[in-house]
């Protein structure tokens, strides 16, 4: 092998499959090359060579010679992964500008009347289902934000309350724009502070009495319709799990009285982040 085991690892890592990988590494080590002599030291079949290596000078790595026979040149592997970075940039603006062409076009009232329609068949088991790892439950929680039209409510943790601070805060401000009442309940600490304050012009946020209703979970719960319950805390990123519902039934049913006696039994915070004398 040509280079270690470290390096072929990490050119996976950023998305080179196994034949590009020999291949250019196998370039590097050789400077220029023809298909067939990397072929050769790689043992890469020649009928695929030709194609990795095309795919790997539409990224960036390598640059081919118009010579009879092809050969390709190697370029200094800094570059290489600027010019690969590029064009994956570029790839991306491209599918970002398609997405919004899209988006401003009459296929979405197509596509919106398939999905209302859809909705129509789908019983409210069929809207429930477990989100894995911390990105899953914030890109949830985030478009439950963005698409609340009454009222959010939270119970959450002075982790969870730095979490949307952190991660959440301008799609909450935005909401409070758009008239949503916001309502957080937590368990105030110094390590919450700046949070609060920061949050305080756009939610209502009471102190839970710790030594009567101790809080260590996350709920919550979107105009009564839907609601996400976090079944774990302080977990690695990759293990944080919750359940995510869109019955209604559920959510005012049985989250939403749960939240309003919380809420009751709760006090008002100043914006120092201690409770309200």
């Amino acid at each position: 092998m040509l280079a270690s085991q470290k390096v072929m690892d990490a050119l996976k890592a950023i998305g080179l499959n196994l034949y590009e990988r020999k291949l250019w590494v196998a370039l590097l080590a050789k400077g220029t090359a023809t298909a067939g002599e990397l072929s050769e030291m790689t043992g890469v079949p020649r009928s695929r060579t030709y194609d990795v290596l095309q795919s790997l000078a539409d990224k960036g790595f390598v640059v081919v010679q118009t010579s009879k026979p092809l050969r390709y040149v190697a370029i200094p592997p800094e570059e290489a992964l600027e010019k690969a970075k590029a064009k994956i940039r570029e790839k991306m603006e491209e599918m970002v500008q398609r997405i919004d062409r899209l988006k401003q076009s009459d296929i979405m009232e197509e596509l919106n009347n398939l999905f209302e329609k859809g909705l129509q068949l789908v019983t409210p088991e069929e809207m429930t289902g477990a989100l894995r790892g911390k990105y899953s439950v914030m890109q949830q929680l985030d478009t439950m934000i963005k698409n609340a039209k009454k009222s959010i409510n939270i119970i959450t943790t002075p982790e969870g309350l730095n979490e949307l601070f952190m991660n959440h805060f301008e799609a909450l401000k935005k909401a409070k724009e758009r008239g949503v009442e916001i309502k957080i309940a937590t368990v105030p600490t110094d390590a919450a502070t700046e949070a609060i304050k920061a949050l305080a012009g756009t939610a209502d946020i009471r102190a839970v009495p710790r030594d009567r209703i101790p809080i260590s979970g996350r709920v919550f719960v979107v105009d009564g319709q839907q609601f996400i319950f976090g079944l774990t805390e302080k977990v690695h990123a990759t293990q944080d799990m919750a359940i995510w519902s869109k019955s209604p039934h559920a959510a005012s049913g049985v989250i939403q009285p749960l939240f309003e006696l919380l809420w009751q039994h709760a006090e008002p915070l100043d914006v120092t982040g201690t409770k309200a004398k």
